[in-house]
């Protein structure tokens, strides 16, 4: 998979809380449901909310309530309602203010604390309600869990944030490192009515991405490129670094002490928003009291942003097996059931924390006490070259588990920001991106790449893969890209893993400092995205290192100035040399899997 394309994969499977290819498995056998369109929810400001209530037919008792609060407009959960409503629940799709057919005006993420406060109280009224109220959804419906949980309001019971974007960690860029794609979503979601068509016109998307990057434009001019000037990116584009603004979206570390219902956490090994639901989950494991961390549960499987919603058996060149395919409804169902009706825990939550491992003859559910425990150990292995060549993909430099003696030539890349030729590539229509390895090819001798020894036997990996390099920079800034790979014995080329830093926020999101010319200073990657697999016997790691320089991100054009700002006029070709050695122990961490207890006969 390409440098390029793996910013596209993570962006464009990034926040798109509907799947519009929502196939729901074969359903069980449901009760008849009754339907109403139209209910209307009054907001503590008078504003009025939208939504559609399905219950179960002829329904006498008053039972929990479950409710998804979406800007994708209600009906885009119909099946979601049928299925819950024909399985004992009340439940309810809610346009969020300012879509659909709710009153109020539309500000992305920022609007959906007080207004989920609201509806769960307003449920908790209602003569068909029994006073427990929850709520379904993954992406946008994942993080307004988070936001009304924040808020407290006495009935909610329990929340199921799946695929949960944490605003300023993933979306609208990770790292400080901003999406075009920002402003797909966004046409998406301006005005009050469905943009699917737009949205989904992919050659539409490219064409203009492709032009933007291709023109150098700033950053900042690309909502008018695009043709749809937007108040929104605006004021995004005026916060590039995690600040104040960014904080008042998510829970403060009070709240999160505060926050005390059982919650099921859900993302995927390729799921675009994985680092905000960690962080959402490791926030909150951080900060809540003893008997909060205790009710509260984590699912990694080995899906892409959509699956964890619909599991799929092949994403991107990668299949999975069958108990991967978990019927996500009977699973929000059997957790709402333990939790407000008194029934049994669902089957597949045996410890705190539950996780695929992806490989050939590996495939399984695996179990752990806490995410840190899935974790045996960080077995380093330390980067080295021949004279200082690691820019070739078969003349590379080595992954070595010894550490180094002596000294050692530096590697080094060059990049011109003004160089485009990986647009021949970007825009290419790739199924099997997971896998797909032509573009590294192509340009082969402008990265730096290191390679492990055939494994001598079958190793599990599993956790967080970490990267301490020591880099030297001729300009100010840059942006690197890093990402990890299994190469199987027959050459096939697998994505595990990546992370990505812009050189100013190398000490941290908060504040940025230019890069003093020439000196050598240690940069940590320390933010890659959860890996679990077995390293068959014969694999080989692969780690690059690169610049960022895709039509699917914004462009650093090295200066050091706003990057928003900056056009290619600006643009400096830069250096980047990284040391190894016995000075200079640049080294990646490769997180080795905790043993599994023999089976049971």
């Amino acid at each position: 998979m390409s440098i390029c394309k793996i910013v596209a994969f993570v962006a464009l499977s990034t926040f798109c809380g509907i799947c519009f290819a929502d196939q729901l498995p074969v359903a069980d056998k449901a009760d008849p449901v009754d339907f109403q369109w139209g209910v209307k929810i009054p907001l503590r400001d008078g504003v009025q909310l939208n939504a559609t209530l399905y219950r179960p037919q002829g329904q006498k008792d008053a039972l929990p309530c479950v409710f998804t609060l979406t800007p994708y407009i209600a009906q885009s959960y119909h099946e979601r309602g049928m299925y819950f409503a024909g399985h004992g629940y009340v439940f309810l799709t809610v346009d969020v203010r300012g879509r659909g057919n709710s009153e109020g005006e539309f500000t992305p993420l920022l609007q959906e604390a007080k207004d989920g406060h609201d509806i769960v109280e307003w449920l908790a009224q209602q003569k068909y309600c029994n006073g427990k109220v929850t709520m379904w959804g993954g992406s946008y419906a994942g993080y307004d869990q988070w936001a009304t949980a924040k808020e407290f309001p006495p009935h909610l019971t329990t929340i199921v944030p799946v695929a949960s974007p944490f605003a300023g960690v993933d979306f609208p860029r990770r790292n400080n490192i901003a999406y075009p794609y920002d402003m797909q979503w966004l046409t998406f979601t301006s005005g009050h009515t469905g943009q699917e068509k737009i949205f989904e016109d992919g050659g539409f998307w490219i064409a203009k991405f492709k032009q933007f990057y291709l023109d150098h434009r700033a950053f900042k001019d690309l909502d008018t490129l695009i043709g749809n000037p937007s108040a929104v990116f605006q004021t995004w584009i005026e916060h590039p670094q995690i600040d104040a603004y960014w904080d008042g979206y998510n829970p403060t570390s009070e709240q999160f002490a505060k926050i005390d219902l059982p919650i099921l956490t859900i993302t995927g090994q390729y799921d675009g928003d994985q680092p905000g639901a960690l962080t959402f989950y490791r926030e909150h494991m951080a900060h809540a009291s003893a008997h909060a961390k205790a009710q509260h549960y984590l699912v990694i499987g080995p899906w892409d942003h959509p699956g964890t919603r619909t599991p799929r058996a092949e994403v991107a060149g990668l299949k999975f097996g069958p108990a991967s395919l978990l019927d996500m409804n009977k699973l929000h169902k059997d957790w709402y059931n333990w939790t407000m009706k008194s029934d049994s825990k669902p089957e597949i939550l045996k410890n705190r924390v539950a996780y695929y491992v992806l490989g050939i003859g590996a495939e399984d559910w695996r179990y752990a006490e806490s995410l840190d425990a899935v974790t045996a150990e960080a077995r380093p292995l330390y980067l080295t070259s021949q004279d200082g060549h690691a820019n070739d993909v078969f003349a590379s430099g080595s992954l070595n588990p010894a550490k180094p003696t002596g000294g050692e030539k530096p590697d080094r890349y060059v990049y011109d920001p003004l160089d485009t030729s990986s647009a021949k590539v970007d825009a290419v229509e790739m199924p099997n991106m997971l896998t797909d390895q032509r573009w590294i090819l192509q340009q082969s001798g402008k990265y730096l790449i290191y390679h492990t020894a055939p494994f001598e036997k079958d190793v599990d990996i599993a956790g967080f893969f970490k990267l301490s390099a020591y880099i030297a920079l001729d300009q100010p800034d840059t942006d690197f890209h890093v990402s990890v790979f299994e190469i199987q014995p027959d050459g096939t080329n697998v994505f595990l893993t990546d992370d990505m830093l812009r050189a100013r926020y190398r000490g941290g999101d908060r504040a940025a400092r230019s890069v003093p010319k020439g000196m050598i200073e240690r940069y940590d990657f320390n933010r890659f995205t959860f890996a679990a697999r077995c390293i068959q016997a014969g694999s080989r790691l692969r780690l690059v290192i690169a610049p960022m320089n895709s039509l699917y991100s914004e462009k650093n054009y090295n200066s050091g100035g706003v990057i928003a700002d900056e056009t290619g006029k600006v643009a400096r070709t830069v250096t980047v040399s990284l040391y190894h050695g016995a000075q200079h122990p640049s080294a990646l961490l490769v997180p080795i899997a905790k043993a599994e207890p023999p089976k049971k006969d």
